[in-house]
C-alpha cells in the first residue's frame, strides 16, 4: 500500500493511478481525511455490441436515416 499527500497526489495523478493497478493507494488530506484508490478492471464497454450481417449497403442505410429524420421534421412542423 502506498500513501500519498493530497499534493503529491494531484501532481503524480499519472504515476498514482498506475501504482493502484497493482496496489492500494491512500491520499491523506491536510484536515485528516484519507481517500483510498483501488483499481477496478471494466467488464465491458456498453458500445462493445455484436456486429449483424446484412445486405443492406452504407447507400440504403444512410437513405434510410434521411427517411427518418423527415419524417421527424415533418411531425415538428405540424406539432
Amino acid at each position: 500500500m502506498k500513501v500519498y499527500t493530497y499534493s503529491e497526489a494531484r501532481q503524480r495523478l499519472a504515476d498514482v493511478l498506475n501504482i493502484a493497478r497493482s496496489e492500494e493507494v491512500i491520499i491523506k488530506r491536510k484536515g485528516g481525511e484519507t481517500f483510498s484508490i483501488i483499481y477496478r478492471k471494466s467488464k465491458k464497454s456498453p458500445f462493445d455490441v455484436p456486429g449483424i450481417q446484412t445486405k443492406a449497403t452504407t447507400k440504403d442505410i444512410l437513405a434510410a436515416l434521411r427517411e427518418s429524420r423527415e419524417g421527424i421534421a415533418e411531425r415538428n412542423v405540424e406539432d
